[in-house]
């Protein structure tokens, strides 16, 4: 046997817990999986696998080389995979997240009709407001209302979002329209609540101006949904601050009016992300590439 074929064999055997069952799993004789193993033992210069006559157990050279070689072995399948164009056709499953309300606006749409298209493959979302670890929950695809930090992931950036100031005609008919940042302060708002306190609202230094500032308005009603948010703030209960996409519908039919434009921060970055680049599965790619297209076109001006 060749290297990778005792390699094979190795991990054949501490998979399965035998000489024996790794020999019927791979359709050789007993002595040819000892003797492929000895040999790689040899190879190497040290021993894997402790063997009595009942048991046979790594030893801790085994566990760290029994890591390497399966990396190795699927890199190779892998690789033949593609080259012999496996991934040519996109099927199976492909597992997407993304924040719960972006995910219902803009992201499942964008599901159905990636599965219209291609009907070999199938569909599993998660929305949710937290961030997903994609290893650790079987995620492929991922989309991220962030800056994100530097990682191994692969991202597509797609557009971007603003963080706005809105109320309702109603609210500002009877209270006043505020004109900077700090008029907030004598005026009922709508937060956001996930610690023992509110959290303030930080702006940015007008374009031209001084320094940015950081107030503190009376919050009459606090929330941990942006669609609660946003239906007090139509019905008139104050001011609130939201993600652009989660008042756009409100706004472009005037149940709300976005204020103090002039020190909205900078826009934040929607990217799309996954594991492994263009070593992706055909699935996981022609979704990126679909998903990219279309929420282009939805969040092209933000």
């Amino acid at each position: 046997m060749d290297r990778l074929d005792g390699m094979r064999v190795f991990v054949a055997v501490a998979e399965s817990g035998g000489f024996a069952p790794a020999a019927r799993s791979l359709r050789v004789s007993p002595p040819a999986v000892t003797r492929a193993v000895a040999a790689l033992e040899e190879r190497i210069g040290a021993r894997l696998l402790h063997r009595t006559t009942r048991t046979v157990r790594l030893t801790e050279a085994g566990v760290r080389f029994l890591a390497d070689a399966k990396r190795i072995l699927a890199e190779l399948d892998e690789a033949e995979a593609t080259a012999a164009g496996a991934h040519a056709d996109p099927r199976g499953l492909v597992t997407v997240t993304a924040p719960l309300l972006f995910g219902k606006m803009h992201v499942a749409p964008v599901v159905l009709d990636f599965l219209a298209r291609y009907p070999e493959v199938s569909a599993r979302t998660l929305f949710a407001d937290r961030v997903v670890d994609l290893l650790d929950e079987g995620v492929d695809v991922a989309v991220r209302i962030a800056v994100l930090p530097d990682s191994t992931l692969s991202a597509v950036r797609v557009g971007h979002v603003r963080r706005v100031v809105c109320a309702s005609p109603g609210f500002l008919a009877r209270h006043g329209t505020p004109e900077t940042p700090r008029d907030l302060e004598g005026l009922d708002c709508i937060g956001f609540q996930s610690g023992a306190t509110p959290a303030p609202w930080v702006f940015p230094a007008r374009a031209g101006g001084g320094g940015g500032e950081t107030v503190r308005p009376p919050m009459r009603l606090l929330v941990n949904n942006a669609d609660v948010a946003v239906e007090a703030a139509i019905a008139g209960r104050g001011i609130t601050r939201v993600l652009s996409y989660q008042a756009a519908e409100a706004v472009r039919d005037g149940r709300l009016v976005v204020l103090l434009p002039a020190f909205e921060p900078p826009p934040i970055p929607v990217q799309i992300v996954h594991l492994e680049g263009r070593r992706a599965a055909a699935r996981v790619r022609a979704f990126v590439d679909f998903a990219a297209e279309r929420l282009r076109a939805v969040l092209g001006a933000g």
